[in-house]
């Protein structure tokens, strides 16, 4: 997500740093980039010039407060882990000049409680861009419980810049995306879990059924298996109501590092340069 975030920003004119503490991820990030650029100028959507211009303004970094120090706009895209982005907002606030508005693009965390690890509650807000980040038209804007209206209307108005949709959205368990998406995931596991359908079965039901580009297993795998878990056990421990608690089989297969495209197998088999779906092989029927 930060690789997609950094590319869109520096896109569309703005000078971006891209910090990670390893710089082999950085690395990475940057053939990503290029990569994406390369199908936008195969599809003619950009010029090689345009590609040019956009790496020309993605700066990459190892330091955290030298990659904060002068920006207007800081976005957190951690994994999904709230000690993690507890910590690093705790870290921003102290790096980032004053008036910088400090966002994250978390999935589902309470934006309330990451602006109270910092000193300016009212300028922290939540950016929760879709993957894949340059294709996605969405962003939803949350607003923390004390999030300043100026800081949500500048944010708006800097995501139409990006030219996306913003959708201002408040501040509760996986907001409106993931508080929807995730219990038909969730929901699409039990039904493979018990047995009821396989998984091609359930995912072609869903695309020719209900006219879903992606499946629902497809779909975890893409987001993340771990990280369909943790949004999971979000809106669980936010609500209290147990139907919101993850299948015994999404814990289990991210207990053993199955955790979808990311580490090449969850309900499918991913080979690098492939394009054909196949079925894990303990879900093969």
């Amino acid at each position: 997500m930060g690789n997609g975030i950094a590319h869109v920003f520096a896109q569309y004119g703005f000078e971006v740093t891209l910090v990670d503490v390893v710089s082999a991820v950085l690395d990475k990030a940057l053939v990503t980039i290029g990569n994406n650029l390369d199908r936008q100028v195969k599809k003619g959507a950009i010029t090689e010039a345009d590609k040019a211009s956009t790496l020309q303004r993605i700066h990459p970094m190892t330091d955290l407060k030298s990659g904060v120090a002068g920006s207007d706009l800081i976005i957190e895209a951690a994994t999904e882990h709230i000690e993690l982005k507890l910590k690093i907002f705790a870290d921003i606030d102290a790096f980032a000049q004053a008036n910088a508005i400090l966002a994250t693009n978390t999935s589902s965390i309470s934006i309330t409680r990451i602006a109270a690890a910092t000193k300016r509650p009212a300028q922290v807000i939540g950016m929760h861009f879709m993957n894949p980040v340059p294709v996605m038209k969405l962003v939803e804007v949350i607003r923390g419980y004390a999030t300043s209206d100026d800081v949500c209307s500048r944010i708006m108005q800097l995501s139409e810049q990006l030219e996306k949709v913003p959708v201002e959205v408040n501040d509760y368990p996986g907001f409106v995306a993931n508080r929807i998406l995730m219990p038909m995931i969730n929901e699409a596991i039990y039904t493979l879990y018990e047995g009821v359908s396989g998984v091609a079965e359930i995912d072609t039901v869903m695309k020719l059924g209900m006219a879903h580009p992606m499946g629902p297993l497809h779909l975890a795998d893409f987001i993340g298996l771990d990280v369909c878990l943790s949004i999971l056990r979000v809106l669980h421990d936010g609500f209290g109501n147990p139907k919101y608690a993850p299948c015994p089989l999404l814990v289990n297969m991210v207990t053993a590092g199955k955790l979808g495209v990311k580490s090449g197998e969850g309900f499918y088999r991913y080979t690098p340069g492939s394009k054909d779906l196949v079925v894990a092989d303990r879900f093969a029927r």
